[in-house]
């Protein structure tokens, strides 16, 4: 988007209290001190700071549409077109900047001024076109005007076109390389036009000549050469250097599409408007802290920007007209200066706190502006961002206080605008601009980082929370709103549980001993050769119960249990349940003092254990699963149930300890049965379903493999320890077992479609994979990473991308991937399950807006009871 043709310069307000501070600081205003100086005749003529910028930029990417800035000029009235041409060339003529180009020599840049440059005015009809046609050739007449490179070599920098619309109704194109113009610059190149535009045959005087410009800004290139240096050079650079030491080089807004290493700059813009008096309001609040409505409307955008990164030291760019010498204020070329202005938000301040903060970076900013942009960076050196951006400057907000240009002339009206050039040189630039009927301006965006409506929320909650900081300043930021009631009321209910799922069965073992009355037969469970129908797993699990009993085990007690992947551990698991108590898993490969940890922690009563995993532990009973049964009390006997219900505790499984010590979490036999009755729609299984279980019973996965085989009738088919360590050895696997229902973390699964792929070019992948459903979880899943294999399985199986945590019940949101996720960036978590309620939180436990990251929290039957023994956390965490 090319900056409007606009004046952003100092405003009253703004210069006398920059004069203030000057003053305070003991400075003296250096605006009409050293006067700019024709140049010598025949001086080498360097580029301006800013030009040298974009001369580079140009060198190494070529040319391009990037700085070029544009605008149309809507031309109402009896127009000659020759006439107009004529004044083109006046201004041209008595702007030497529009006459220049750019050469190297010797390796250095510089400006070449010619005596005479023809810039024509080519006509296009479009009057004969039926309107749509006419305003559809117009659109694109007017975006390949604007997005036509120039070449800075050869030149001509200015173009333009002249669209016939109707008899009194024309189109003036306007586009200028950036080099030689800003968007002053184009207020004045309009204004200059109207001023020299004489009609033939109207009876009008020439037009009175303009004062003679005092200087041209090749003069003023080279006289900021000599300014810009020695003792004003390092007072200012030793300002910028503290100002900015160790600030952040860019503030990271979440993007809808993941940064490239290589910045791109496609771009696009739309007007907003604000209705009210929020302007006279702001402006109000400003003056009261000797502010400006800049620095106010400043406050509010880093304030949301805080809350959409998380940064609480956030450098947000402020472009600045830099015309602070009267000898400029006339002249077309390119002066504009980027200030990196720097706030802290830190300690959550009130917005009024807030305004004090960035009035004082905002005037210590525009008393050291004579600093180019580009050489604060090179002093800074502040770390390289990947993705490319431009440091200290990825997020961009200017203010200007003049309404869109109208000349009325004899006959003749102008209206000018400005034009989308389909670029952006920075991830968001808001343009505000004050009119008599409040505020408008433009969001100008990456549309490689975002959609337009991500821009536009963010727009709706700067407004929002201005509107609510006016209202109440001395709020502090976390309290100052980004939803009204209505959005805030709609978020909540978007998150809120659809339904419930009651479990049809008390306790995990009743819902067994249903699929053992209903298919006694069925195989229930293998490995290797090992095969246990499901009348054999109750019998022998049953065998395991009793002995358990005789120890006094029951409801709530806990027993850990410490066995390789095998039938010995289902049967140990299921063994446990029975007996009323509920089971803590061990792994066996786990470091033998973690081991240790969780077994005295947890206060287990006795240990199920391989026999070479006995000696974990002295002080408890041991007991193997397959202790013979012979002559134990009741043994061929059904077992009589527990007195369980579907609140006594089920298992006790210990997080990473990642983030501190291991902490056990307690979960139910409700929690486990209602996980699959609130995922059915999402996830539908059955009888004939055949279950992987690859996970270590120490991971709350294995809960979602074993009980989505048992409570549904189906076989588990389990992953001895071998297989686990060889991707190829686990495919082979998985095709002779006949997996239906694979569980998989997307690190594994890459590994296992890898393992695939070999087989498959071997002509070894035989038999073919039956598998229906692929459920991932445990880690973030990068959808593109899943094309190579979802090209191979056209027809299936399912993908779903599973999420939760061991608090939660293994999984919280489910989201089946389609061909559309495929190709789109990010991990998508989907919707949560049907009981529970999931909502994006900020830290006073309000919802977030979509797009700002928050804390999410999960409620809902699915949570656990909290945490063994750490009442204190339980309390803090749920």
């Amino acid at each position: 988007m090319s900056q409007s043709p606009q004046r952003a310069a100092l405003s009253s307000d703004k210069r006398r209290l920059l004069a203030q501070l000057l003053r305070q600081q003991g400075l003296a205003r250096t605006d009409a001190a050293g006067l700019i100086a024709p140049r010598p005749e025949g001086a080498r003529l360097p580029l301006s700071f800013a030009q040298q910028r974009l001369w580079f930029v140009e060198q190494f990417a070529g040319p391009s549409p990037l700085y070029s800035i544009a605008c149309t000029v809507r031309l109402t009235g009896r127009l000659d077109a020759t006439a107009l041409e004529r004044a083109l060339g006046r201004v041209v003529e008595r702007h030497e900047a529009l006459r220049t180009t750019f050469h190297a020599e010797d390796g250095r840049p510089e400006q070449i001024v010619h005596s005479r440059t023809e810039v024509a005015l080519p006509l296009t009809d479009l009057s004969a076109l039926a309107p749509d046609a006419r305003e559809a050739e117009l659109a694109s007449l007017t975006e390949q005007e604007s997005r036509r490179p120039f070449d800075l070599g050869t030149g001509p920098l200015l173009r333009g076109r002249l669209v016939r619309l109707a008899d009194e109704e024309h189109l003036l194109v306007l586009a200028v390389h950036h080099i030689v113009a800003d968007g002053w610059s184009l207020d004045i190149l309009v204004r200059e036009l109207a001023h020299h535009y004489r009609p033939g045959g109207n009876g009008l005087p020439e037009a009175p000549e303009l004062p003679e410009l005092p200087v041209q800004y090749a003069d003023f290139a080279l006289w900021q050469h000599q300014r810009v240096s020695g003792e004003t050079l390092d007072a200012q650079l030793a300002h910028w250097r503290g100002r900015l030491a160790g600030a952040p080089s860019a503030v990271d807004l979440p993007t809808d599409r993941p940064r490239t290493a290589r910045q791109g700059f496609a771009g696009a813009c739309f007007p907003w408007r604000l209705e009210g008096d929020l302007a006279t309001r702001l402006t109000a609040l400003a003056r009261e802290h000797d502010a400006t409505l800049y620095m106010a409307l400043l406050a509010g955008f880093t304030a949301v920007a805080q809350r959409w990164s998380g940064q609480d030291d956030l450098v947000v760019g402020s472009p600045v007209a830099n015309r602070n010498h009267p000898q400029t204020e006339g002249l077309i070329g390119f002066f504009v200066n980027m200030l990196p202005l720097r706030t802290d938000l830190s300690g959550n301040p009130t917005f009024r706190e807030l305004l004090g903060r960035v009035r004082e970076s905002a005037l210590a900013a525009y008393a050291h502006q004579d600093v180019p942009f580009e050489r604060i960076v090179e002093e800074v050196r502040p770390d390289r961002d990947a993705g490319g951006r431009t440091p200290f400057a990825n997020l961009l907000l200017v203010l200007q206080n003049t309404p869109e240009t109208r000349i009325e002339l004899p006959g003749l009206r102008m209206d000018v605008a400005a034009v989308d050039t389909g670029t952006a040189k920075f991830d968001l630039h808001l343009q505000v601009t004050e009119t008599p009927e409040g505020l408008t301006g433009l969001a100008d965006y990456s549309t490689e980082l975002f959609e337009e409506r991500t821009v536009r929320r963010f727009v709706d909650q700067w407004l929002h929370l201005l509107a609510a900081a006016v209202a109440t300043p001395d709020t502090r930021l976390d309290a100052l709103p980004l939803l009204g009631a209505a959005e805030r009321n709609a978020e909540l209910a978007a998150g809120a549980a659809r339904g419930t799922a009651a479990p049809r069965a008390r306790s995990l073992p009743a819902a067994f001993a249903e699929q053992v009355r209903l298919r006694p037969g069925a195989v229930a469970v293998t490995c290797g050769a090992e095969r246990l129908s499901y009348a054999e797993l109750d019998r022998r699990s049953d065998a395991l119960a009793r002995r358990l009993r005789e120890l006094g085990v029951g409801p709530e007690d806990r027993v850990a249990i410490c066995v390789e992947p095998s039938v010995r551990l289902v049967t140990g698991i299921l063994g446990i349940l029975k007996s009323g108590g509920a089971y803590v898993p061990l792994d066996p490969r786990h470091p033998a003092d973690r081991l240790a940890y969780t077994l005295a922690d947890s206060g287990a009563v006795a240990l199920v254990a391989d026999p070479e995993h006995a000696g974990l532990v002295d002080d408890v009973p041991v007991l193997t699963v397959d202790q013979p049964t012979a002559g134990q009390p009741g043994a061929g006997q059904p077992l009589e149930p527990a007195p369980l219900g579907p609140d006594h505790l089920a298992y006790v499984i210990y997080t990473s300890g990642t983030t501190g010590r291991p902490k056990g979490a307690l979960l139910t036999h409700a929690n486990v049965l209602r996980l699959f009755e609130a995922a059915a729609a999402d996830v539908p299984f059955g009888p004939d379903d055949v279950w992987s279980l690859y996970h270590s019973a120490a991971f709350d996965f294995s809960v979602w493999e074993i009980w989505g085989a048992l409570l549904h009738g189906g076989r588990i088919a389990v992953v001895p320890q071998e297989a686990r360590r060889s991707p190829a050895a686990f495919h082979a696997l998985v095709r002779a077992e006949g997996v239906t229902v694979l569980s998989q973390t997307p690190t594994a699964f890459r590994q296992f479609a890898d393992a695939e792929a070999v087989a498959a070019e071997a002509g070894t992948a035989h038999p073919p994979l039956a598998l229906r459903h692929v459920v991932f979880g445990g880690e973030a899943l990068e959808p593109g990473a899943l094309r190579a294999w979802a090209a191979r399985h056209p027809d299936g199986p399912r993908l779903v991308n599973m999420y939760g945590i061991t608090e939660t019940t293994v999984h919280v949101t489910a989201h089946p991937l389609g061909p559309d996720d495929l190709a789109a960036p990010g991990s998508v978590i989907g919707r949560p399950l049907a009981d529970l309620a999931v909502h994006l939180l900020d830290r006073r436990g309000e919802p977030v807006p979509p797009g700002v990251p928050g804390e999410l929290c999960v409620g809902g039957p699915g949570l656990a009871r909290g945490y063994l023994g750490r009442p204190g956390l339980t309390a803090e965490r749920f």
